[in-house]
């Protein structure tokens, strides 16, 4: 939640999220760990200026982490973020962004969601921490990147970033926002301005 906070209010992204003509992007946050464990962080917020974007932030890093389950559901969490998005504002495009450090182990399969309704046109990317914990992977190995590459991610112009440690996790989140953002404004040039759920 930290690195998360860390990455938001980095000045690079702000400026990016905040841009003049920019299409509004809004943002829901939760944690998540088993089938039965989705905390909401955020509700759904609106992010048209810097207090906003700060007060997302102070949220993030006022909130200590709930006891949670060791099991890792992805693709519960996949269907919670995607059922998020169908209630959420009106908007051209919608994303799912996930990150984890294991692969999953608990619930329904990740690659068994093809037919779930909420995720359908929306794009699923990930940001994989490697740490020495994680399952099947430490710094620098290329399993668990390769099991969300193929598994996990979905939708129009998916992909994964990666986080070597949770001590790189704000560098890595800063890197990824941005590339999403960057498609926004592309993307954004064919489509009308309305906000963005990620």
């Amino acid at each position: 939640m930290d690195g998360l906070a860390q990455a938001l209010t980095d000045p690079q992204v702000a400026r990016a999220i905040l841009a003049p003509g920019a299409a509004p992007i809004a943002l829901y946050v939760f944690e998540w760990s088993g089938p039965q464990f989705q905390n909401l962080l955020v509700d759904w917020t609106l992010v048209t200026d810097r207090p906003t974007l700060n007060g997302i932030a102070g949220t993030l890093r006022d909130t200590r982490r709930s006891p949670s389950p060791p099991s890792t559901a992805l693709g519960t969490a996949m269907a919670v973020g995607g059922s998020a998005l169908a209630r959420g504002p009106e908007c051209w495009k919608g994303t799912i962004d996930i990150s984890g450090d294991g692969k999953s182990n608990t619930g329904p399969r990740p690659q068994d969601l093809d037919d779930l309704a909420q995720l359908e046109g929306v794009t699923v990317n990930a940001l994989v921490i490697n740490t020495i914990d994680s399952m099947g992977a430490g710094p620098g190995d290329d399993d668990l990147f390769s099991y969300f590459e193929n598994l996990v991610i979905r939708g129009p112009g998916a992909f994964v970033e990666r986080a070597d440690g949770f001590e790189d996790y704000a560098r890595a989140m800063k890197k990824k926002l941005l590339r999403e953002i960057n498609a926004l404004a592309v993307g954004g040039l064919e489509a009308s301005e309305v906000p963005d759920r990620g």
